[in-house]
């Protein structure tokens, strides 16, 4: 799971219509219920809809950008008045299909570790996660609470999300995207000697240099998916739509460098040569009973 923070906005049509893959529209609806888009929410949203009401995707954005009308004097530490919160989670590929009890698992740890939905809390601000696109899930919130007051947040949020993420991948049996902490990682592989072909391997030469290629946390684009991993999370905790762009892109890219991986490895899977046959030892000579030799003599 790679985790993502954008740019803070003043309203929340562009983070849900990211969220979504198109514009946000008065004509679509997004359920909030079992099997619909809006896997989670803030608690108190039965509040302002009924059981059997369909909002429209642009009506969850006002409803999610309200608060900032509502407290016009509401501004975070450092007097930014951009209260909204847009954080993505994006699937490892190799991950299962997630119901939606597990969406919604996620997405309420997400909204938990961010402060915005303190377990207790009922002033806590308005949030919703969106499973609007394969493999990613979206929490969008207002930093805003019900009580005017801006919501704390961990000082290190992206390293808190992401040691999150770690958790839940373990709890739910996924994919890690980082593979190995780099704290833990030994030095950088050498690229020439993992292509060299006089490295001793059970499978055709070729065979076993793209495995080597393809190793999934030793292999040279392991170490390069790694890298721009760490940028991508790096660039996306800089407060510039610049770099929050960037991150998307790296993401994206790591994603791909994944692909290539795999790729490698179902080539180097057609190119193993088939496993000899076994060959069984030779037959001892059969020896004669001793009463028959003494009566041979």
């Amino acid at each position: 799971m790679i985790i993502a923070i954008h740019s803070r906005d003043v309203t929340a049509d562009e983070a849900l219509a990211e969220a979504l893959g198109r514009e946000t529209s008065t004509a679509e609806g997004l359920t909030a219920e079992p099997g619909g888009t809006v896997v989670a929410h803030w608690n108190r949203l039965d509040r302002y809809t009924s059981e059997d009401e369909t909002w429209s995707s642009a009506t969850w954005a006002d409803h999610l950008a309200d608060p900032s009308l509502e407290h016009p004097l509401a501004s975070g530490p450092d007097g930014d008045r951009r209260a909204i919160l847009h954080v993505t989670a994006h699937m490892h590929p190799l991950d299962r299909e997630l119901s939606h009890a597990e969406w919604s698992e996620i997405g309420h740890r997400i909204a938990r570790v961010t402060g915005i939905a303190t377990p207790g809390d009922d002033a806590a601000g308005r949030w919703i996660a969106v499973q609007g696109q394969p493999g990613r899930l979206d929490v969008i919130a207002s930093l805003i609470r019900l009580d005017g007051t801006w919501s704390a947040q961990p000082r290190r949020l992206l390293q808190t999300l992401v040691a999150e993420a770690r958790k839940i991948e373990a709890d739910l049996l996924l994919h890690s995207g980082h593979g190995r902490d780099s704290a833990r990682q030994g030095p950088a592989p050498d690229l020439e000697h993992v292509v060299s072909p006089r490295l001793p391997t059970a499978a055709s030469p070729l065979a076993g240099i793209l495995r080597q290629l393809a190793a999934e946390r030793s292999g040279p684009i392991a170490a390069v998916r790694q890298l721009v991993e760490e940028v991508g999370r790096q660039a996306a905790a800089l407060p510039d739509s610049q770099t929050d762009a960037a991150a998307r892109d790296l993401f994206w890219a790591a994603r791909r460098l994944y692909g290539l991986q795999e790729q490698l490895g179902e080539i180097a899977s057609r190119l193993q040569p088939p496993a000899a046959p076994a060959t069984l030892p030779p037959a001892l000579p059969v020896q004669a009973p001793a009463a028959s030799r003494v009566s041979a003599r």
